[in-house]
């Protein structure tokens, strides 16, 4: 019958088996036009089993090409990407395992390449400042004792030291908290580098008889105190450096400074009384700092009372 159509001629059966003669390009251009929605990378593959002449099993031509190979094949595929063309995961949202292997882990050495990083930022601008006072510790006692500890040129070299050290003592910590190189060695050698040049002076004064020996009692029993009272209450908190402390700290620094010059007259009187206020200064912040350890610790304590009671109920 001539001029008479494929599914007219054959009825529905004749129709399926018009489609199933169309070829693969047909059943995908088809496909594609109705599923638009499948991911690209799927339709893909799916076309281009359909060109080859259907799935994966079944022969050329087979009704497997037209009920599966050629709906799913070319259902979706992207706009402007033609039968068979590759579209790569990252584009579509789907994985099509073209990834190189290993793509997205640590590198092997990643992480001694991490520690070494770590490890260098030892040496930074604030940790060399604070290995300068830790340094300039035994330079100082020995200059101070110089030729018996009484003459004024070595003194003044020593004064120069210990100037060298306070005044580092201020740029460390403010370096390494304003550029972030606060290190577990800066937080162990900072305090100590501080106390250990201030002790030198101090004991080293006494030695000469220049400074009474309570005075250096009375100034280093308060640091070592403090510094463990803040250990013990570590466990509730952090006891924050007060104004009060800086200025003892200034003032100590300064007092300390006019004994080791060779000074005499008036500015000898005078450094008698900066160093009297500095005394009372190192008593009553050292109270302050006892009485903060107390209200921290009563407050741990509280709270994790209170954590429990609530845990439990």
């Amino acid at each position: 019958m001539t001029g008479v159509p494929a599914s007219a001629a054959g009825g529905p059966s004749g129709a399926r088996r018009a489609a199933a003669g169309a070829g693969a390009p047909a059943s995908a251009a088809a496909a594609a036009a109705a599923a638009p929605g499948i991911p690209g990378a799927v339709a893909g593959r799916a076309a281009a089993r359909s060109a080859d002449g259907g799935a994966p099993g079944a022969g050329p031509g087979s009704p497997s090409d037209v009920d599966h190979g050629g709906a799913a094949g070319a259902a979706g595929a992207v706009p402007g990407a033609g039968a068979g063309e590759t579209v790569r995961g990252e584009d579509t949202g789907v994985d099509t395992g073209d990834d190189a292997p290993g793509e997205g882990k640590t590198p092997r050495g990643g992480k001694i390449a991490a520690a070494a990083v770590n490890q260098a930022s030892v040496w930074n601008v604030a940790n060399l400042l604070t290995m300068l006072r830790l340094v300039l510790v035994p330079a100082f006692v020995a200059l101070m004792l110089a030729d018996g500890g009484y003459d004024p040129a070595w003194r003044s070299l020593a004064w120069a030291a210990f100037a060298i050290a306070m005044i580092t003592d201020l740029f460390d910590g403010h370096l390494a908290r304003t550029y972030n190189l606060v290190t577990d060695f800066g937080k162990i050698a900072d305090p100590i580098a501080d106390k250990a040049i201030m002790g030198a002076a101090l004991i080293c004064l006494s030695a000469l008889g220049d400074l009474p020996w309570w005075v250096t009692g009375v100034i280093l029993g308060r640091e070592l105190g403090v510094t463990l009272l803040r250990f013990l209450v570590i466990r509730y908190g952090v006891i924050p450096a007060s104004r009060g402390g800086k200025l003892k700290t200034l003032t100590q620094g300064v007092a300390v400074g006019m004994y080791v010059l060779a000074l005499t007259g008036w500015l000898a009187t005078l450094r008698w009384w900066v160093m009297a206020a500095a005394v009372v200064l190192t008593v009553v912040t050292g109270l302050d700092y006892v009485k903060q350890a107390i209200v921290l610790r009563r407050q741990g304590i509280a709270e994790r009372k209170a954590a429990l009671e609530e845990k439990e109920a």
